[in-house]
């Protein structure tokens, strides 16, 4: 999911595009929207409400070829099935657009407590890292809450140490910054590893893997998730002033990079095609689990959206593009390929781009990436704290009232919430040139607790609240294809 902290992208013709609210369609006022558009909302709704090919073709994506990391054959059966299904639930100009991925392996991977007590640890390595020599690493731990204690102890508390941060969950915009960026953090005061309490508010002995990026200035130490229960009873052993020993082995490395494919679909405009709102999530997981909620459910719902846009007879005025993007997990390359092969008049035609990255539970609304400070993707740095939202523009304001408008149509499935700040990875190169940028947004009551875990499976996505999403996508998409005004968008969006 939602690979929050992204690589920075940057792309010098993506420098000074800003797209306005203004179109080649007469301008109306958004009172106007919710009476033009509630006869089609109708109808989207009640069709994907009774839909049920978006929940099957999950259901085969999780089942029949389950995770999905990228290098891995899985994934490559993933983007020809979804080719294939593209083509058969009527989307027209169906290709797959080539993106070169990372190709990470995690080998086989364990640890233990060796004193003062010996317990095996429910370990599960950090995507991108490094391998333990073979025979494993055995070290003194100290476990840490923060950054800040981290600093404290200064190179003499911590080198030659495994670093165990035990930081509470606050939230996972605030917390994953360890996951990230705390094997680097650590390196710099000579740790030799590093485990990080699992991102989760669920004790449930389940390590949470993710990426981390490592400081090419640091070092490059291994580092793996543990589960919440072993970070508190390390931290427990701690408190009792005698030494904790710690020893856990990976084989993780990195082989050649390899290549892979973002897979594009379209409904063609009907009066501009070459005006386009782009939708879609990653077809990428994990290794571990199905990928069902992340993002399994995020393609799948999306597909099943523009196939009921498709099936309802409704012509849009606009081309909607659905794109399964590659690599979202541990590289990005799959959004970068996408905004790389866009002319910049092509890209002046994004009026927007939609992102389904956060499961399918239910729905609550959507979140407009308007400004740079409020879009949410930008990267974890230590200590330091992201600039507040800048001020909307004019034209932000009004672009975030229409939006309201096409939300009130969704009280059907709970949908009505819009709130500025959102957008997605995948999105973000296309935001940071200007593309208005929207990212829905669930209640994601549960979504942590099992995300990008072996707990990621198909039982976790309820049918009912996953077709609430192809409702709310279905009707987002549409609107945004078909009304007279396009969004505004704002210049660095969705940048580090």
């Amino acid at each position: 999911m939602m690979r929050t902290f992204q690589l920075a992208i940057r792309r010098t013709f993506l420098g000074g595009l800003v797209l306005s609210a203004c179109s080649a369609f007469p301008q109306s006022g958004p009172s106007s929207l919710s009476a033009m558009y509630k006869p089609a909302a109708d109808q989207l709704i009640a069709g994907s409400l009774a839909d049920e090919q978006g929940y099957a073709d999950l259901t085969y994506l999780c089942d029949h070829i389950g995770k999905r990391i990228s290098g891995s054959e899985p994934l490559l059966r993933a983007i020809a099935w979804a080719s294939d299904t593209m083509k058969q639930e009527g989307l027209v100009n169906v290709h797959t657009q080539p993106a070169t991925v990372p190709h990470w392996v995690r080998g086989e991977e364990s640890g233990e407590i060796v004193a003062p007590v010996t317990r095996k640890l429910h370990l599960l390595g950090l995507g991108m890292s490094v391998a333990t020599p073979p025979a494993g690493l055995t070290a003194d731990a100290v476990v840490v809450p923060d950054f800040d204690a981290l600093q404290k102890l200064g190179r003499a508390g911590v080198e030659g140490k495994i670093v165990v941060f035990n930081a509470p969950y606050k939230g996972y915009g605030q917390t994953v910054m360890y996951r990230v960026a705390g094997a680097s953090q650590a390196a710099a005061l000579g740790a030799v590893g590093v485990l990080v309490r699992s991102i989760t508010p669920l004790a449930a002995q389940l390590p949470h893997t993710g990426t981390l990026q490592y400081d090419a200035k640091q070092p490059k130490i291994p580092a793996a998730a543990i589960s919440i229960e072993d970070a508190l009873m390390l931290a427990r052993l701690q408190a009792e002033g005698k030494p904790v020993r710690v020893h856990f082995q990976m084989q993780a490395h990195l082989e050649a990079p390899v290549p892979a494919a973002n897979v594009i679909g379209e409904l063609v405009g009907s009066e501009h095609p070459e005006q386009v709102v782009v939708i879609g999530g990653h077809i990428d997981s994990w290794d571990v689990g199905q990928g069902a909620q992340d993002d399994g459910s995020g393609i799948m719902a999306t597909l099943a959206a523009m196939h009921m846009i498709q099936k309802s007879g409704l012509k849009p005025k606009r081309t909607i593009r659905l794109v399964f993007w590659v690599n979202e997990e541990n590289g990005g390359a799959g959004g970068t390929a996408y905004a790389a092969a866009l002319t910049p008049e092509q890209l002046r035609n994004h009026v927007a781009a939609l992102e389904m990255d956060g499961g399918a539970e239910a729905p609550v609304g959507y979140g407009y990436g308007a400004s740079s400070g409020g879009s949410g993707f930008r990267r974890a740095r230590p200590g330091v704290q992201p600039p507040p939202p800048a001020p909307l523009s004019e034209g932000e304001v009004h672009s975030l009232a229409l939006l309201q408008e096409i939300a009130s149509l969704l009280g059907p499935v709970g949908a009505t919430t819009v709130k500025p700040g959102g957008g997605g990875s995948d999105i973000s190169p296309l935001m940071a040139a200007g593309v208005p940028g929207l990212g829905e947004m669930t209640t994601v009551a549960h979504y942590f607790d099992w995300h990008h875990t072996e707990a990621d499976t198909l039982d976790k996505v309820d049918p009912v609240e996953f077709r609430k999403n192809v409702a709310s996508v279905a009707v987002m998409t549409y609107v945004l294809a078909d009304m007279p005004e396009t969004l505004a968008g704002h210049k660095g969006a969705g940048e580090e």
